[in-house]
């Protein structure tokens, strides 16, 4: 697997990293023979997200950026370092795929708003058609789920943490339900306590004889 900063640290980058006195500040960091395997941690973290962001570039030159989500753990593993999940129409204007025809190289965002949280991952992705592919269109798809229109994998090359610093937390209804569910049941447990109590107050029973 290659050294994400080999990889995006171009003579021009480094340029710039040199105008704010940042040029081989990251070096010991990347040099971390454990930072060049995609690790246990990192596959975690994709697997349970429900957003990614991918982007291609096309033969115009010009990047395009797509969205990807579903449930947590859409993302699934299906080797040491290719992730892929199960894909569905939407727009039927195809610019992603069509991208892909001419040059596999993807970028990858995975986002966990949540924790302020983001993984950069730079790899080689295919489409491919779930009729070529059944066993993998199985093992890809969500247990219940409609059959995909196509399978979209991404073989990773590089990778690295981006800065969480401002990022805005944002919560999806089962995060928010994790956070509030338990003073929801406590104020839920009291609201029917004290209607109890109301009934039996309006109706004399809480009456002294």
């Amino acid at each position: 697997m290659a050294r994400y900063d080999e990889m995006m640290f171009t003579p021009a980058v480094e340029a710039r990293q040199d105008g704010i006195a940042s040029k081989g500040k990251f070096a010991s960091r990347y040099s971390q023979i454990e930072r060049q395997h995609i690790g246990p941690v990192k596959i975690a973290f994709l697997l349970d997200r429900s957003t990614i962001y991918i982007a291609t570039v096309g033969e115009t030159g010009w990047p395009y950026i797509q969205h990807r989500g579903g449930a947590c753990g859409f993302i699934k593993l299906i080797d040491e370092t290719t992730i892929g999940f199960a894909d569905y129409l939407g727009n039927r204007q195809l610019i992603s795929a069509g991208n892909l025809d001419g040059d596999d190289r993807v970028s990858v965002f995975a986002m966990d708003y949540a924790c302020k949280a983001r993984l950069k991952i730079q790899g080689h992705a295919k489409m491919l058609d779930v009729k070529d592919h059944p066993e993998l269109t199985l093992k890809l798809m969500d247990d219940g789920a409609k059959t995909p229109d196509r399978l979209m994998t991404i073989q990773i090359t590089a990778h690295d943490w981006n800065c969480p610093k401002y990022i805005t937390p944002r919560f999806d209804a089962g995060e928010m339900t994790q956070l509030v569910g338990p003073e929801l049941g406590r104020l839920e447990a009291r609201i029917a306590e004290l209607e109890t109590e109301n009934e039996r107050l309006r109706t004399g029973q809480g009456e002294q004889p």
